[in-house]
């Protein structure tokens, strides 16, 4: 039997509207239009256990949002409708960007928050104008309430698409709500824009799920923020292509006890990401989150005699040609009995936005599922999406797979 909540409409908000979310929004109407399967998507193809001992798909299993009542806005800096900015990313071919032309093309995209110190690759056409810090987090807030009223939507989820920025750390301004809104009177520097939108979308009372490596959940700030306006936040950065099958490979060498001297990891890709990652201050924030998923995996605490002296590597290389189709390529130095040295190669040729569309997907429609069930501030059963999973205070997070999917399925489990 369908619920109320499942057949009211939920607005889906992506703050950037590039490649990842284009291909969410067209991949949503071509599976409306029966044309495609949701290939990546657990809440659309999974499985879960019911508490009666029945398996039953996810999406009938608990009350999620239905696709047919799913609505799309959005901000970006470049692009002001959903059309031209799928054909710009490149990432459908002709045939499904057709199917979905009228659809896109319908969605009209709003200007986004522009700081050229956080932003500097990108040649930005679609900016708010102005430089008050708290007049972006006012107009941000109107922003996410009028178009979710104007779709008359019965709920909202904001999503964090938005290109990597300079890394900035979290500071003093991001220690405490009192903090951060003395920060934003002050336009404080180190506030990002990322953390403008989501604390905005916190204040408005929509859950946010950080898709990027801007270093958003983080604050204790919004944690605390969150958790007084009573809403879920998820993130950081998604973890879809080359670090996925990293934390598969390195739970199964993990599990076998072998070795790991070396771990390089490189990719090549010429999207807009790569042109934003081109710039070392936005890399660094990539390489924080790409770098510490095999912490908690190859535990050098644990096993000081497997991983001591293990040296990882990460590196990104803009490659226009290669557009939004990253290959991506590992090369692993591993130990095994007696010491005796091999070494493991993987090549690895993935399209970013297909594998990441799925995800986002599933965020939203999971975000919206834990608002609806009284879920407040950092959701960790969250945090098999993610290559950096936002934790509880006083809690180490988990990249292994495996132990992250089997948490997100306890949780699911709990509400059929």
């Amino acid at each position: 039997m369908t619920t109320p909540e499942e057949s009211e409409k939920l607005g889906v908000f992506t703050v950037g509207v590039g490649a990842v979310a284009t291909t969410l929004m067209a991949g949503v109407e071509l599976i409306r239009q029966h044309q495609r399967t949701p290939i990546g998507s657990f809440t659309q193809l999974g499985w879960l256990a019911t508490a009666d001992g029945r398996r039953m798909r996810v999406n009938e299993a608990l009350p999620l949002a239905a696709l047919p009542n799913l609505i799309f806005g959005g901000v970006d800096l470049l692009e002001s409708d959903a059309w031209q900015a799928a054909r710009t990313a490149g990432v459908l071919n002709e045939a499904d960007l057709a199917a979905v032309r009228d659809f896109l093309g319908g969605i009209r995209i709003g200007p986004g928050i522009h700081d050229p110190a956080y932003m500097q690759n990108l040649q930005v056409l679609h900016a708010l104008p102005g430089k008050d810090k708290q007049a972006q987090v006012e107009t941000m807030i109107r922003t996410f309430r009028e178009f979710f009223s104007a779709q008359r939507c019965a709920r909202g989820v904001v999503l964090l698409t938005l290109s990597t920025e300079a890394w900035r750390g979290v500071g003093a301004v991001h220690a405490t709500p009192e903090a951060f809104v003395a920060g934003l009177r002050r336009n404080d520097p180190d506030i990002t824009p990322s953390q403008i939108y989501a604390w905005a979308a916190v204040e408005a009372g929509y859950p946010v799920v950080n898709c990027t490596p801007n270093p958003v959940p983080d604050m204790p700030a919004l944690q605390a923020h969150a958790l007084r306006r009573g809403v879920p936040l998820a993130g950081s950065d998604l973890k879809s292509g080359q670090t996925l099958l990293k934390t598969v490979i390195a739970g199964g060498i993990a599990r076998r006890l072998l070795g790991v001297k070396g771990w390089f990891s490189t990719n090549i890709l010429g999207n807009r990401d790569g042109l934003v990652l081109a710039d070392p201050e936005n890399f660094r924030a990539k390489e924080i989150t790409k770098s510490g998923v095999l912490t908690d995996i190859l535990d050098q605490q644990v096993h000081p005699e497997l991983y001591k002296d293990m040296v990882h590597q990460v590196r990104i290389n803009y490659y226009p040609p290669k557009g939004d189709n990253k290959e991506a390529w590992d090369s692993i130095q591993l130990a095994g009995w007696l010491g005796y040295e091999m070494e493991l190669k993987i090549n690895f040729e993935c399209r970013d936005s297909i594998l990441a569309a799925p995800l986002v997907l599933d965020l939203a429609l999971l975000a919206d599922l834990a608002a609806r069930k009284g879920e407040k501030g950092i959701q960790p059963w969250l945090g098999g999406y993610f290559k950096h999973p936002a934790a509880l205070p006083g809690t180490v997070p988990c990249n292994d797979l495996p132990i992250q999917m089997i948490e997100l399925e306890r949780k699911l489990s709990g509400w059929c």
